[in-house]
Order: C-alpha cells, then sequence, then structure tokens
C-alpha cells in the first residue's frame, strides 16, 4: 500500500470508501428452513441488493462482492448450474439500478472459466455501465486470491522475458498494477457472515490493511440494517498503518 493510500485511509476513516464482503450461509439458512440450496442463493441475491442500496446511502464507492470462488467448481453440477442462471437473472435485473444510480459494474476472477452465456451477460452490462463514476459494483466470479497473485506474477514474468521490465525493479506498486483490478483502491473494510472467521482465499493480497468484521448474522439476513452496524462498528476504529 502507498503512504497515499494509507493517508487516505487515515483521513476518511469514518466511511469506508471500498467495502468487501464474503457472503456465507446462504446454504445453511436454506437447510434451517428445509428448503434446497438454491432457495439460499436466491434469498441471498435479495441481500445484495439491500446491501448496494445501503452503499449508496452509506457513501460507499465500491463493493467487492465474494460472489463464487475457483473452489467452488467443485460443487454439485445442479448447484453451479442454479448459481449461474442466478448469475444472470441478477445481471439481468440490476441492469436499470446500475444506470439509474450510475453504478459500474466490473467482474475479476478467472472469466474464461464461467460458461458461456454467463460471459456474454457479464460482458454486456460491464460495457454499458463502464463510463459510470458514482460508485462500483466488483463481483468476484471463478475468483481466488492465490489465483490472482499467481496471474500477477505470469504477466510479469512475461514482460520480464520480453526485456520490457528489470526484475530488480520489481516492487509491490508494480505487483498491485498486474492485478485484476489495479486502479481500484485496497478494500477499507472486509465483512464475513455466518460466524466463519476465515478469508477463504479472497483479495489476500489487497486486505493487509484492511479493518475485519465477522458477524453471525447468515448472509440471506444480512441487510441494510446488519451493514450499517458494521459500518458504525468501523467508524469506531482507528487506523494506524504501522503509525502510533
Amino acid at each position: 500500500m502507498t503512504d497515499e493510500r494509507k493517508r487516505e485511509g487515515k483521513e476518511k476513516s469514518c466511511v469506508p470508501r471500498h467495502v468487501a464482503i464474503i457472503m456465507d450461509g446462504n446454504g445453511r439458512w436454506a437447510k434451517r428452513r428445509g428448503l434446497s440450496r438454491l432457495r439460499g442463493h436466491e434469498q441471498g441475491s435479495e441481500s445484495v441488493r439491500a446491501v448496494l442500496r445501503a452503499c449508496r446511502k452509506a457513501g460507499v464507492k465500491y463493493l467487492t462482492l465474494y460472489a463464487f470462488s475457483i473452489e467452488n467448481w467443485i460443487r454439485p453440477k445442479s448447484e453451479i448450474s442454479g448459481l449461474m442462471s442466478l448469475l444472470i437473472r441478477f445481471l439481468r435485473m440490476e441492469e436499470h439500478e446500475l444506470h439509474d444510480n450510475k453504478v459500474r459494474l466490473r467482474v475479476i476472477g478467472r472469466i474464461a472459466d464461467l460458461p458461456k452465456n454467463v460471459q456474454k451477460e457479464a460482458f454486456r452490462v460491464m460495457k454499458a455501465t463502464e463510463h459510470y463514476e458514482d460508485g462500483q459494483l466488483i463481483l468476484a466470479l471463478s475468483y481466488g486470491g492465490r489465483a490472482e497473485i499467481t496471474d500477477a506474477v505470469q504477466a510479469l514474468a512475461k514482460r520480464v522475458k520480453a526485456g520490457e521490465v528489470n526484475p530488480d525493479k520489481i516492487d509491490e506498486e508494480m505487483i498491485s498494477g498486474s492485478l485484476y483490478a489495479p486502479d481500484v483502491p485496497d478494500p477499507d473494510l472486509l465483512i464475513r457472515t455466518s460466524g466463519e472467521i476465515r478469508v477463504s482465499n479472497f483479495l489476500l493480497w489487497q486486505i493487509s490493511y484492511s479493518e475485519f468484521y465477522f458477524t453471525n448474522v447468515l448472509w440471506p439476513d444480512f441487510r441494510e440494517k446488519e451493514f450499517m452496524e458494521a459500518i458504525e462498528e468501523y467508524s469506531r476504529r482507528h487506523r494506524r498503518f504501522g503509525d502510533i
């Protein structure tokens, strides 16, 4: 993290500029109600809508959601298929909200791993919203933090091989610049729902200085009230970045 980013974090500590969320608990929410896991994912999409609205009210400019990890590909094919269909439906239904509120959609991860119809819809909405500057919704799809760092290292290695980069000159800024969304500031706040206390291979490079907030609330029950509680907790913390 650069000194400039650290200063920004100190100056704007009351409201996080960038919030990242590990949306956990859809399956458990459904199981407790005797419903299918897909019903839990469907209810979870309502929480996404609620949090998007809450971000606008609170003044959060960047929201990154861990929607589908690389590890999730080992799940049953029926669940994956349902999730991909739900993602397409979400993109189509929420596009007008993105336009109305001038919010840009971005996708990070190994996008080529996604089904072609999902790629097509995601790229369509990304293109349609790429000029907006009032906010950004970033979906992590087929994403893994180690995979992102690996891809960044490979990209730099190719530049070294081509004679474009001196390996002795590679620094943190150059690595950050090779990540999936290098222009997006690091998350100020990382939220994880459902009571699990781990980061699960999410934004490993970017969360080095993030504040963590863990809640027992399952993601389908996480709405504006719960989001604002996380923001309030964040506002009480003092981010020192190694300073005193």
